[in-house]
């Protein structure tokens, strides 16, 4: 006798049906007892189990063996779709802007500005010419390597101990893998407690100690004989893993994952769209009631070589039947094709983290109140995203890379140097109200201005220094400028007194001893 499961998730059993046959009163008192007392040890409808659910898959796997399985195919796509699909292209695009736009740059803090000037001169010099392939700067490394990160899920950057220019007394380089160069297949469990999963090596601890990696690509396809296809064990202190943690787990999938499914399908139903509105419009019209042996078809009969017809269409074509009436074809239109196409862009956004309109370019979904509030709400997460993924993985590790080169280089005294990092600033969407909120908040006590300065950006003593040198410059071709508060009140009117005869007319005549 078969059970029937309800949408309750609770079955009418063979104990059920027998009792009925003798008392069905009964056997639906027991029936009830069974729902209630499900309904106590299932109190999330998420939870329940019936009829309605039975399509919902799940798995209780761990997020590696997840991603073990399926991380490869998901960053092949990914890809695909960033390649050739506008939307994926510009999602992407977005998210690097805003994430790190034109540099998130360090700035020592030790305390000592001779020192954090040194420190930052070296830099300077470094960070210009760093890229191991020499294409680049630090900041182009940062944005190529939140790419990867975005688009393949993983990016690792390897620390190469070697002198880069005469230029930069630094001996270090950095490279950056793809996410493909780590060896997934590399497993072993050895008896020193330390053990190998994925191609990351873990001690008895469960701390990292190597990456297995090939040195060549495994999708190149240059010549095999010029490849190496085995991989080989880099530490891991000369690595930084750049993913996002969305579990507790060990590497990354792309960001677009959730829109994947979206994306293709958008893009099949476009193309389906557009098939047909070409093929109605290789038929304009069919002539109709011509004389004739009606042998004639809407296309010119055209033979291959063994005498078979061809049909083919093509614009601008007229089917001939018996007759001499012309009816010109009329295409049907397709009703609410905007409207789906917003709908299914506002879920590709949303699986992708962008708002709408920095994805689309369509600002007629939004008006300022809306658009603003949108733009709050994404550069929390990109705030969130810079704070602790990006700099404390990749940017942190080059800046202590380069501080411990520098150090053994004879540079500077000590190979741990404070550091504050300064990612760029949003552009504002109503620069003066913001600008108006900003300085009430420093003149209310609210913020300082060196918290100002850091928020857009710029280093609070550098600022100082070039606002000394200009207002020096100013002052000796005798220029009174609005910015100068020294003359100009905040309105634009000139300072009753200047500040040294405010200090002389409030000094006490017979100060105290």
């Amino acid at each position: 006798m078969s059970e029937q499961t309800t949408d309750r998730g609770v079955s009418w059993g063979w104990q059920e049906a027998v009792l009925e046959f003798f008392s069905p009163r009964a056997a639906q008192q027991r029936y009830s007892a069974r729902i209630a007392s499900a309904n106590l040890r299932r109190a999330y409808d998420g939870a329940a189990k019936g009829r309605l659910s039975d399509g919902w898959r799940t798995a209780n796997t761990s997020a590696d063996s997840e991603i073990r399985v399926a991380g490869g195919l998901l960053r092949d796509r990914m890809r695909d779709l960033v390649r050739n699909n506008a939307l994926a292209a510009q999602a992407v695009q977005v998210l690097v802007n805003n994430i790190v736009g034109t540099g998130i740059r360090p700035r020592a803090a030790t305390g000592k500005p001779e020192l954090d000037k040194q420190i930052d001169k070296f830099w300077q010099a470094w960070s210009a010419r760093c890229d191991a392939h020499g294409h680049t700067d630090f900041h182009g490394l940062t944005a190529l390597a939140v790419r990867e990160m975005i688009e393949g899920g993983d990016l690792f950057a390897l620390r190469r101990p070697r002198r880069t220019r005469r230029t930069s007394p630094v001996p270090l380089e950095i490279e950056l893998f793809e996410a493909d160069h780590l060896d997934g297949s590399k497993f072993d469990d050895s008896s020193e407690g330390t053990r190998i999963s994925t191609g990351i090596e873990y001690d008895r601890t469960g701390r990292r100690v190597g990456y297995w990696m090939f040195p060549d690509h495994p999708g190149d396809t240059s010549p095999a004989f010029r490849r190496k296809f085995e991989s080989i064990r880099i530490s891991a202190q000369n690595v930084a893993h750049l993913f996002e943690r969305q579990r507790v787990q060990s590497r990354g999938v792309p960001w677009g994952t959730p829109a994947i499914r979206a994306l293709q399908d958008l893009g099949d139903w476009q193309v389906a769209e557009m098939v047909r509105k070409k093929t109605e419009a290789c038929l304009v019209g069919v002539v109709v009631g011509e004389e004739g042996d009606g042998t004639a078809g809407i296309t010119p009969e055209v033979k291959d070589s063994d005498g078979k017809a061809i049909e083919s269409f093509r614009p601008g074509m007229f089917g001939y039947t018996n007759g001499r009436d012309i009816k010109f074809n009329s295409p049907a239109n397709s009703g609410g094709v905007r409207e789906w196409n917003i709908t299914q862009m506002l879920i590709i956004s949303a699986g992708f983290r962008v708002p709408y309109a920095l994805m689309t370019n369509d600002m007629s979904q939004a008006n300022f109140s809306s658009n603003r509030a949108g733009l709050n709400e994404f550069r929390r997460m990109v705030e969130q995203v810079q704070w602790s993924v990006v700099i404390p993985m990749f940017c942190q590790r080059i800046w202590d890379w380069f501080c411990e080169a520098a150090w053994t280089a004879g540079l500077i005294e000590q190979p741990d140097i404070p550091v504050e990092w300064a990612p760029p600033r949003f552009e504002s969407v109503n620069p003066w109200q913001d600008a108006q909120t900003d300085l009430l908040e420093t003149r209310a006590g609210f913020s300082s201005l060196p918290q100002q300065i850091a928020k857009r950006g710029y280093d609070l003593r550098e600022v100082l220094e070039e606002q000394i040198k200009a207002l020096k410059i100013a002052d000796e071709l005798g220029l009174v400028l609005d910015s100068d508060p020294r003359k100009v009140t905040r309105v634009g009117q000139a300072q009753s007194t200047s500040p040294g005869e405010a200090d002389t007319a409030t000094k006490p005549d017979n100060p105290a001893t």
